[in-house]
């Protein structure tokens, strides 16, 4: 199974100019080191059959005879291929010469696209020659007594997805050929170019390539023109590059006098899915469109059984690396401090109330509201800070509280809650000494009491502390921790959490406070409901008892921003964390993220407001709507017949 990924290559071959079956002897190689690789798509540069360079040479009739021939002998050659492969030659329609892709697969020619946008500005010259789709009558083209498909908006169409392909400069107009085909089904896009390199050119090309894969919400394989083309006037890199809604997944080193294979997969069911999802994508099509104007033609492509990935799959997807994760951090507290600013204005509130249990997410939210404070010009000392020891509070923590909410000049105040839940459990007969949910919830719900009843006296809102992982799990007891005046870290998963205390640690506190920070990120995971070991340490630790974050904000992203199956979360689970997990335990905790994400639900529904940060969010007001008592037991049948290997 290959869980909707494509295998696709772009292939810059050495060529010779006008030497056509040199040129397909190098075609023919890259095509069957593809082949090896199990590719399924493979795109070859503009006119690589005679070469781009060809200028006046275009108008003698040898080369475009020889041209003709080359490609049926090709396509000859290839017939036993799995390859679906599209290579450019010019070709004779109409009295007229057009810049041409060909498409093939196992012997067959299924459809010829011809250039639409020709351009003849500064080095470019190509309607000296060349005559654009636009300009054409006929919707075929007869190749040595056979009649063929040919339209700028054809599409290709197996089992298992559509492709469309545009030529170079029609990627460069404002208008792509190719927005017509993703909005007529294509989720894969095809370019041949011949783009010469110039300085600068190159980021904007691939800043080109990435953003028009973005818009298509479509996977871009682009090959470009490279060594052997003529340098007169011109210098061709040979660039191969291959992006997937806005990400660019492969590119080939430019300027190699060696032919380039560049070999990676696009996730086609993901891109379907986005596109189910953003549900604007296809209100443009009526506009453009007359479907009578889009031909499909259908073949059938044998389908690997499995599919052996060379793309990266992000352990933490959440996480970037590198600057991109310093400029997402900056990013995230922005949108947090503005959301609370907003909040805290509209209010009119005196005061922020936030408990401190020095943990990761209180944290999180004291240093969001100290921002937010400091950025309304209103002194910290408005910031209440409380510590609420109880039963499994330890000293690391309790110490790492209040230092912290002493070293950032936030008002302190300690409120044991021991005897008011003991004096509950004798309110509800219950025996202290049990240490079930009750037990616990207590004391979860008697802190969120006493939170809110200051809030109430000092005008002021509370700060809720929750993360996007625990809402996830439902981690967090209902109306008690569960429950805020406004919830800061609402759509920020655990392991971005984090990342965001120790970015704070080493970027914008004093020493104090950063040794504080770094200790409460190496603290174990605890609601500390339960009380400490005989050394005093954490007993409750959270990922023993429900899993290693890290996986669950894993099965977390691709289950809520693909919609992916069970079975494909797991190996792409496996493909990300290599041997780190057996795949028993990647199993286990699946189950147990399916289980709890559906029984938990009912908390997700009747969240407090908060803002949303990244892609997934649970607000019942936007982003995630579902019943509360929706059945887990097709995805939960899934996992459990998940084979281990």
């Amino acid at each position: 199974m290959n869980y909707g990924f494509i295998k696709v290559a772009a292939a810059v071959p050495h060529v010779q100019v006008s030497d056509c079956f040199y040129n397909i002897r190098e075609i023919e190689g890259l095509m069957r080191r593809a082949e090896e690789q199990h590719v399924q798509v493979i795109t070859f540069p503009e006119l690589c059959i005679t070469a781009y360079t060809c200028l006046d040479l275009f108008d003698q009739q040898t080369l475009l005879d020889n041209a003709r021939l080359a490609l049926l002998q090709l396509i000859r050659n290839t017939a036993d291929l799995n390859l679906l492969c599209i290579v450019g030659l010019p070709l004779v329609t109409e009295n007229v010469l057009i810049n041409a892709a060909v498409v093939f697969h196992k012997g067959e020619i299924l459809g010829v696209i011809p250039k639409t946008y020709l351009p003849n500005y500064k080095e470019f010259q190509e309607k000296r020659w060349f005559t654009s789709a636009l300009d054409l009558r006929n919707k075929t083209i007869q190749i040595n007594g056979s009649d063929y498909p040919m339209d700028s908006m054809l599409l290709f169409s197996s089992q298992q997805f559509t492709l469309g392909v545009e030529i170079c400069e029609d990627l460069w107009v404002p208008v792509p050929p190719s927005s017509l085909l993703a909005m007529s089904g294509a989720t894969i896009i095809c370019n041949l170019s011949a783009t010469n390199e110039l300085i600068g050119k190159h980021h904007y090309l691939r800043a080109l390539i990435t953003q028009q894969s973005a818009r298509c919400l479509a996977g871009y394989v682009y090959a470009s023109a490279g060594f052997g083309e003529s340098s007169t006037d011109l210098v061709f890199a040979g660039n191969g590059l291959i992006a997937e809604n806005g990400t660019l997944l492969a590119e080939s080193p430019r300027f190699s006098m060696k032919e380039q294979l560049t070999v990676t997969e696009i996730d086609v069911e993901s891109l379907q899915n986005d596109r189910r999802v953003n549900t604007s994508f296809m209100q443009g099509a009526k506009g453009f469109l007359k479907q009578e104007e889009i031909r499909t033609i259908y073949f059938s492509q044998d389908i690997p059984e499995r599919v052996s990935l060379s793309r990266v799959i992000d352990p933490h997807p959440f996480t970037p690396s590198g600057d991109a994760l310093r400029i997402r951090c900056e990013e995230i507290f922005h949108i947090q401090v503005a959301g609370l600013a907003k909040r805290i204005l509209h209010a009119h509130a005196q005061s922020a109330v936030i408990g401190i249990s020095g943990g990761l997410d209180s944290t999180l939210a004291l240093l969001v509201t100290v921002m937010t404070y400091d950025a309304l010009k209103i002194p910290r000392n408005q910031i209440i800070g409380i510590t609420m020891p109880g039963f499994g509070t330890t000293d690391r923590t309790y110490t790492n509280a209040v230092d912290l909410i002493h070293s950032l000049g936030v008002s302190f105040r300690e409120i044991s809650i021991r005897e008011a839940c003991m004096q509950h459990f004798k309110d509800i007969q219950h025996d202290p000494s049990v240490h079930d949910i009750t037990y616990e919830n207590s004391q979860a719900r008697e802190r969120t009491q006493l939170l809110m009843d200051i809030a109430n006296q000092t005008n002021g809102l509370v700060i809720g502390t929750g993360d996007l992982s625990e809402l996830a799990l439902g981690w967090a007891t209902y109306n008690g921790d569960h429950m805020s005046m406004y919830g800061v870290n609402g759509s920020i998963p655990k392991t971005l959490v984090k990342y965001l205390v120790r970015w704070v640690a080493e970027h914008k506190v004093d020493e104090k406070s950063r040794a504080t920070l770094l200790d409460i990120i190496d603290t174990p995971i605890s609601p500390e409901l339960i009380p400490a070991d005989e050394a005093g340490n954490i007993k409750q630790k959270t990922e023993d008892l429900v899993g290693p974050y890290e996986l669950h904000d894993f099965f977390l992203y691709h289950f809520i921003r693909f919609g992916s199956h069970p079975a494909k979360i797991f190996f792409l689970a496996k493909q990300a964390f290599g041997n780190k997990y057996e795949d028993a335990i990647i199993k286990k905790w699946m189950h147990t993220f399916f289980r709890r994400f559906f029984q938990q639900q009912f908390k997700r529904s009747c969240l407090p407001d908060g803002p949303k940060v990244g892609s997934i969010s649970f607000s019942p007001r936007g982003d995630w709507r579902m019943p509360s008592d929706a059945s887990a037991r097709i995805w939960l049948d899934e996992v459990e017949n998940i084979i281990i290997d």
